[in-house]
């Protein structure tokens, strides 16, 4: 009797190795189950095409934006630098002609003139270019002085906005015409020696009025403007 009950407990299977596969099999089900949902996961998180374009045209955009924006405050400083500069040149006082060298001077005695000197004289060669010293309207242009007097020859005056007037005489010719408008610097005359003349020299004044009597020291005023002459 003892043997059967040996032969038949031997034919069963052991309950530890049932458990064993158990667990193993769930381990394994486990394992499965967990890359899935990793996988899942990582597919769930990563951005989609869609996004992707839409992403990098929003940038594209932000880009070309922040671009113009630099273009047009680079434009604006570039304007206000323009403007500034082109009032600093209207507000400038300069010297008439360029390379002279000074002949008679304010208030100078001399056999040529019936009262002192009038202005400051510049000697230059014949055809010299003469610009306007400051910007305004010219209220004389001609021979006789422009008015003034056979003594000036061919001149110019030009009013300017502070209530002065430049004149500039013994001209060989005028280039412009009363009424005009002259900016500083611009070419108004050529050099001569006409009038009451001794030798090629421009002859300029500066007044407050344009007539002949009411001139002001120009090398002083001029100084007041910054300009050395």
């Amino acid at each position: 009797m003892s043997k059967r009950v040996s032969f038949q407990h031997s034919r069963r299977p052991s309950l530890s190795r049932v458990r064993g596969a158990v667990v193993a099999a769930g381990l394994g089900t486990s394992m499965v189950l967990g890359a899935g949902a990793a996988f899942a996961a990582g597919v769930a998180g990563a951005p989609h095409t869609a996004d992707l374009i839409s992403n990098g045209a929003a940038g594209s955009v932000a880009a070309q934006a922040a671009a113009q924006g630099k273009a047009a405050q680079a434009a604006k400083v570039e304007r206000a630098a323009a403007e500034k500069a082109a009032a600093k040149k209207a507000a400038a006082w300069r010297i008439p002609v360029g390379h002279y060298a000074l002949s008679a001077s304010f208030g100078n005695d001399g056999s040529r003139w019936a009262h002192k000197h009038s202005g400051q004289d510049f000697a230059v060669p014949v055809g010299t270019k003469v610009e306007a010293a400051h910007g305004g309207t010219v209220v004389k242009a001609g021979p006789n002085g422009g008015g003034d007097g056979p003594a000036y020859g061919n001149a110019v005056v030009i009013r300017h906005g502070n209530g002065t007037y430049s004149q500039y005489a013994h001209l060989s010719k005028i280039d412009v015409r009363i009424g005009q408008t002259v900016e500083t610097g611009q070419r108004i005359a050529l050099s001569g020696n006409t009038g009451n003349s001794s030798g090629p020299h421009l002859h300029f004044e500066i007044r407050t009025t344009p007539n002949y009597g009411s001139a002001i020291n120009p090398v002083s005023f001029l100084s007041k403007q910054g300009v050395t002459v």
